[in-house]
């Protein structure tokens, strides 16, 4: 994401509850989801809150969801990153990185930012463990709570 003051920093996603702002975290999510384009099963975990690096903790958060998906047959997962590369711009991602990581599986490794929305992803492929799945975090900018509101954490 690329609406910052200071480079580092993590963009302003506006103002909203911590409860909205991990329903529309989801909602990404299950974008990623559809783009994912194959059949199988997600990890069950809920997004969290994290605090803004810098910021004051008690008006400022960020939401984050891990999950994975493992798809309905191992051999499916084959070129799954690649459609990924190729679709998340056409939807308004920018692939800010993509290659194999530094760990010993060499695993592939995608992120990509939507500055529209203001999350970003890592999607890993975890081709090498039995079964093989995809790992995704997905990241919120930096939410503001609304005045007389106090960041929930969950």
């Amino acid at each position: 994401m690329t609406d910052t003051n200071n480079s580092g920093d993590v963009p302003s996603a506006g103002t909203s509850t911590s409860l909205a702002a991990a329903n529309e975290t989801e909602k990404v999510s299950s974008e990623l989801y559809d783009l994912i384009g194959i059949k199988g099963k997600t990890s069950n975990t809920g997004p969290g809150v994290s605090e803004c690096s810098g910021k004051d903790p008690e008006k400022y958060f960020q939401i984050f969801h891990p999950w994975s998906f493992t798809p309905a047959s191992a051999d499916q997962l084959g070129g799954v990153m690649e459609r990924l590369k190729e679709e998340l711009p056409k939807h308004g991602w920018k692939v800010v990185e993509y290659g194999l990581d530094t760990s010993k599986s060499k695993n592939l490794n995608l992120t990509a930012d939507n500055d529209k929305k203001k999350h970003s992803v890592n999607i890993v492929e975890m081709a090498k463990i039995d079964p093989p799945s995809l790992s995704l975090m997905v990241v919120s900018g930096c939410y503001q709570v609304p005045d007389g509101e106090k960041v929930e954490r969950f």
